[in-house]
């Protein structure tokens, strides 16, 4: 009989750490973690060790050179031209000590998740520490050095031959992964995050659709800045449910970023936790109904780590592993006594945001319509086909 959840972590991961006044910081796994031990939805027993990624694996979606760029700036000897030809010591990505290692655990903790899904008898499996879908072939990116993501797509198609459905509900663009397989018809994109117009990277934009054999795998929702959790939600449902009928994958791997929230200092979308409840909830259903449980999630970008990104994530592998039943009204008051004294921000005592958290969006109306007209030119090819198959 199958396992239900594998959650994937090893202190290693912690060492991704750019410098203290960095947005990415992997604390927010330090504190995820004891939230679920405080609900006692997570055992240490219950945890699989994150491995680190050989060279080898990396291989299989970045380049030689870039990866020996990496390794050697890790060992301080990155030159200024690392940062136009690999983007190696940006503001965005600046260099650190054994920077090479902690990227690749990342990276690692993304395969393990796999292997346990594919071999090890679990229907799904979580690790929290990947996500890190900037980085290209050649190039750092967006914080990310080498792109978990990615590389786990390229793992599963080569190792398992399965055909892979990735969703990216970051605020951010997918759009190393997007790139990563825009000519492959085995791998369908489908990224919700807020419009290129507004934000990083500048990219996902609804005609960005594939090329060659890929046209038609590549699937972007652009949401208007100020989206809410209603319009946010819409479209995420409609579309999840259309393109995994469209597909067919074998398995689902979810980004799970989880900087849409209005309190995320990055962007400028308007989501609570209410969201973060119903994005795991119907992939969770999904992955069920069409890829006999292969579900694999991992992280991504979420920036306010101490209001956000632990009950978000929390909310996502309480899911995974159907303990949803631990979701009471409050926080355990010994989470937040254990964290009070050192969160720069007052800590969230419920697990849902209250109303009237922001103030009223004067343009809603016409944000909802904008948004629900990209849903139906995103889905296009979907309904093409579909009136295809009527003839």
């Amino acid at each position: 009989m199958k396992q239900e959840a594998a959650f994937i972590f090893s202190p290693e991961q912690l060492q991704y750490k750019f410098n203290n006044d960095h947005p990415f910081n992997q604390h927010r796994l330090s504190i995820t973690n004891d939230l679920l031990t405080k609900l006692h939805a997570l055992s240490p027993e219950a945890i699989v060790p994150a491995r680190m990624a050989s060279v080898d694996e990396l291989l299989l979606v970045h380049d030689e050179d870039y990866v020996q760029a990496v390794m050697g700036a890790t060992d301080g000897q990155s030159k200024s031209s690392y940062r136009s030809t690999y983007g190696i010591g940006t503001e965005d990505t600046p260099v650190f000590p054994f920077m090479h290692d902690a990227a690749a655990w990342l990276v690692g903790g993304t395969l393990t998740a796999v292997d346990q899904v594919f071999e090890n008898g679990y229907n799904h499996a979580l690790n929290l520490g990947g996500g890190l879908h900037h980085g290209f072939r050649g190039k750092a990116s967006g914080f990310c050095i080498y792109n978990d993501s990615s590389i786990a797509v390229e793992y599963i198609r080569k190792k398992y031959d399965a055909r892979v459905l990735y969703v990216d509900t970051d605020a951010h663009h997918g759009d190393g992964v997007q790139w990563a397989f825009y000519n492959d018809p085995n791998v369908c994109t489908l990224s919700f995050h807020e419009s290129g117009r507004f934000l990083f990277p500048g990219t996902g934009h609804v005609n960005e659709r594939g090329h060659g054999d890929g046209h038609g795998f590549s699937f972007n929702i652009p949401f208007e800045a100020f989206t809410e959790d209603d319009s946010w939600l819409l479209s995420y449902k409609a579309a999840m449910r259309e393109v995994v009928e469209y597909f067919k994958p074998d398995v689902i791997l979810t980004q799970n970023g989880v900087d849409s929230h209005y309190f995320d200092p990055l962007t400028h979308l308007c989501g609570t936790m209410k969201i973060y409840q119903e994005i795991p909830k119907l992939a969770h259903e999904l992955a069920h109904e069409y890829c006999d449980g292969k579900w694999i999630a991992v992280g991504g970008g979420g920036y306010d780590i101490w209001r956000v990104v632990p009950r978000a994530w929390s909310l996502l592998w309480l899911e995974m592993s159907d303990q949803k039943g631990l979701v009471k009204n409050q926080l355990p008051t010994s989470w937040i006594e254990r964290w009070k004294n050192e969160s720069p921000v007052q800590l969230p005592t419920q697990w849902f945001d209250p109303p009237g958290l922001y103030p009223d969006i004067p343009r809603k109306k016409e944000i909802e319509k904008k948004n629900e007209r990209t849903l139906l030119k995103a889905l296009r090819p979907v309904y093409d086909q579909q009136d295809h198959v009527k003839l």
